[in-house]
């Protein structure tokens, strides 16, 4: 029920496209094609060692020779694989990022069971990460206890009296909630922490499930309506049916006052400084007092709003909601998000919802890899030091800082040779791209757990103890200087992101692995492959909000006017270019809510490109089983993107996420980079074919 908007808009700016699997809550001219770069007769490249993925780190059994790569660039570089792929029985998309999701899990489940096995002394990381892991995956205790270890928390919410009773529960770890609060870095202040409240997410992913009048949405929200009936039901609450129309209205009127995906990105929009005395006459229909003392924050007096409409329109709807709607609504959300730790008709009752229903994944995965999410949620960097110190070897880091290092130097150029930037804002973007501040593989120092308890016998209170260890934490360090040390991702994950506040680019340990990199495949390979994604997150500082933070992170206009109108106008045609993709039958890719994203691809492309051809010094690139050095480029970025989707998790990616689907990822951005055309001989009336000077040219 919390919102995640600190790690989907703001702070973390991620480079992998995910729909969440079925889990707890909790411009410039490019650079022209240069023959001498590419020859065809060039010799075969030597390979000192073979790539992990066929003989040079391409999948050339994935290509689909039928497809005219100017016609659809996706199916021509994954073709094959889409066509005899399956996606698992246990999965609502699978992509490479899933694959290495897939061996991340497996490697943390050695570490945890090792832990688990070892019985250690209690209060140690090993201790806690096992006991956590074995009270998940002892499902007889689970069933016996019933739901006996959620009891207290069902008794207090049936016990609310009054509004301020409910704001005071809306404002604990574990319960839903209608304002989500976050303490980040202030945007304009980055050395200091805030108090930001924002609108959270309701039971569906995203306002549009509720209001948009499409035949799928209406008999989801109809299964949504039942599904609300049956949690109520096994959690022993009379009168189901009625209490679950009255929720249902209730999240409706909701949503209907909740800003849209791409107003909610809009870091100028949301970012609104207000005294408590300014909120409370702005939104007085709801007991905020009551709500910031729960979390520790009575106190404060200054505050920063989110999405202000909606923040009144909310406060406003809970001051005309009736106290037994609002504890139904209470009680119907802490069972479906404890449904994992709960007895079996629980957990399947919510997996069928949520993973069957919503998203189309026919088979809930084996509890023990939720047992893993569920200790990586909780913690996490206790089991990312175990991991980095068994998988990630020292030399990763050092091909990592290489790597990164290139794509500065080849975005510097890139900067130095824009023709629509004037020099003032040339120098300013240069001195934002110094202060890139790169962290790779694990943090330099490590969250310590050791005052969070972890029994081996009480899973639901483990849970519970955790969300308030990670709540503690934020709020002991509110008026302490920001740790700019601090990861937002653990080693273990396989992801990569920016964060505006710090100026930094982030790369988990995990990620380093084929086929985003491979020390003996081609270079072209790893240039278009990992890469792509560093320069993607570096783009990230440059986007439409990224642009908007300073080289300290701070928040504030370093663009001249000109300059400013003239990215706003090319990036209003690449908004249009994706707008135009549409991804199941009358549902279209939202170019305004993706268009972060899609500018970081273009951009990181094309800085990638640029550092490609800056390491073949001059030299002619060779040719690879028939593949010039461009076409073994833009081939490994368009696998490193393969993905297959079940229809709902796609209808989910597109309505709820600020990524494009796969599929965009790769037509959307190449047919906007001219050495792409003469890569692969792209002629006028291919269907991805942009005349020239239609192509979006950023940075």
């Amino acid at each position: 029920m919390r919102s995640v908007w600190i790690t989907a808009l703001v702070a973390l700016v991620a480079c992998a496209s995910k729909p969440p699997e079925e889990r707890p809550v909790p411009a410039s001219t490019s650079v022209t094609s240069d023959p001498a770069a590419d020859p065809a007769p060039a010799p075969q490249a030597p390979q000192a060692a073979k790539a992990q993925i066929g003989d040079f780190g391409l999948d050339l059994t994935a290509i689909d020779a039928s497809v005219k790569p100017g016609d659809d660039f996706f199916a021509y570089a994954n073709g094959a694989w889409y066509e005899r792929f399956a996606i698992p029985a246990d999965k609502s998309s699978f992509g490479p990022f899933d694959r290495l999701d897939e061996l991340s899990k497996e490697r943390v489940r050695g570490i945890i069971e090792k832990a688990a096995a070892a019985h250690a002394p209690t209060g140690t990381p090993e201790q806690q990460i096992g006991d956590y892991y074995a009270a998940y995956l002892d499902e007889t205790a689970i069933e016996a206890a019933g739901l006996a270890p959620a009891q207290a928390d069902l008794e207090r919410i049936a016990a609310a009296r009054s509004r301020e009773d409910i704001a005071h529960l809306f404002g604990e770890p574990g319960f839903a909630t209608l304002f989500d609060v976050q303490l980040p870095p202030d945007f304009k202040n980055p050395d200091r922490y805030s108090v930001f409240i924002s609108e959270s997410t309701l039971g569906l992913p995203d306002r549009d499930y509720y209001l948009k009048d499409d035949p799928a949405l209406k008999e989801l929200r109809a299964k949504y309506l039942a599904y609300i009936e049956q949690m109520l039901t096994l959690g022993g609450v009379p009168g189901g049916a009625a209490k679950a129309r009255d929720i249902l209205a209730f999240e409706t009127e909701a949503a209907k006052v909740q800003w849209p995906l791409e107003k909610r990105r809009d870091v100028d929009a949301i970012y609104n400084p207000r005294s408590k005395g300014q909120l409370l006459a702005y939104a007085p229909g709801f007991p905020w007092q009551r709500f910031l003392e729960a979390q520790q924050l009575g106190s404060r007096e200054q505050l920063v709003l989110g999405e202000l409409t909606a923040i009144r329109g909310l406060a406003e709807l809970f001051g005309r909601t009736s106290v037994a709607t609002l504890q139904d609504f209470l009680t119907f959300h802490y069972l479906s998000s404890h449904a994992p730790y709960l007895p079996r008709r629980f957990d399947e009752a919510r997996f069928a919802f949520y993973g069957q229903a919503m998203r189309g994944q026919p088979q809930q995965r084996e509890r023990w890899k939720r047992a893993v999410d569920a200790v990586d949620d909780s913690l996490g960097e206790a089991v990312g030091k175990l991991y980095v110190a068994e998988y990630f070897p020292p030399e990763s880091k050092a091909k990592m800082q290489q790597l990164v290092g290139d794509l500065e130097a080849a975005l510097s150029e890139r900067i130095d040779a824009l023709d629509w930037m004037t020099p003032q804002t040339k120098v300013r973007a240069h001195e934002k791209l110094a202060a890139f501040t790169p962290k790779i593989g694990y943090p330099d120092k490590w969250k310590d757990y050791s005052k969070l308890t972890v029994r081996r016998d009480d899973l639901v209170g483990n849970v519970r103890r955790a969300a308030e260890w990670q709540w503690n934490y934020q709020v002991e360090r509110l008026d302490k200087p920001v740790d700019r040390s601090e990861w937002q991702m653990n080693p273990q994950e396989i992801n990569a992101y920016y964060n505006p506040s710090n100026n930094e680019i982030v790369f988990p340990a995990a990620i380093l692995q084929p086929p985003f990199f491979d020390p003996n495949a081609d270079a072209a390979v790893n240039f278009g492959a990992i890469g792509a994604v560093i320069g993607h997150e570096m783009g990230h500082g440059f986007d439409d909000q990224g642009r908007k933070f300073g080289p300290d992170g701070a928040m504030r206009d370093w663009w001249t006017a000109e300059d400013a109108q003239v990215f706003t106008a090319r990036t209003a045609r690449l908004i249009k270019q994706f707008s135009e993709f549409e991804a199941l039958p009358g549902l279209k890719v939202n170019g305004a809510n993706t268009v972060g994203e899609n500018i970081g691809d273009l951009g990181g492309l094309n800085m990638a490109h640029e550092a490609y051809r800056i390491s073949l010094k001059g030299q002619p690139a060779p040719v690879i089983d028939g593949l010039s050095g461009d076409q073994r480029f833009f081939l490994a970025y368009a696998q490193v993107w393969r993905e297959k989707y079940r229809e709902g998790a796609l209808r989910e990616m597109v309505m709820s996420n600020e990524h494009s689907p796969s599929k965009f990822r790769v037509n959307g951005p190449l047919p906007n980079i001219d050495d792409w055309y003469s890569a692969f001989n792209v002629q006028p009336g291919a269907k991805l074919y942009i005349k020239p000077e239609d192509r979006v040219r950023i940075w």
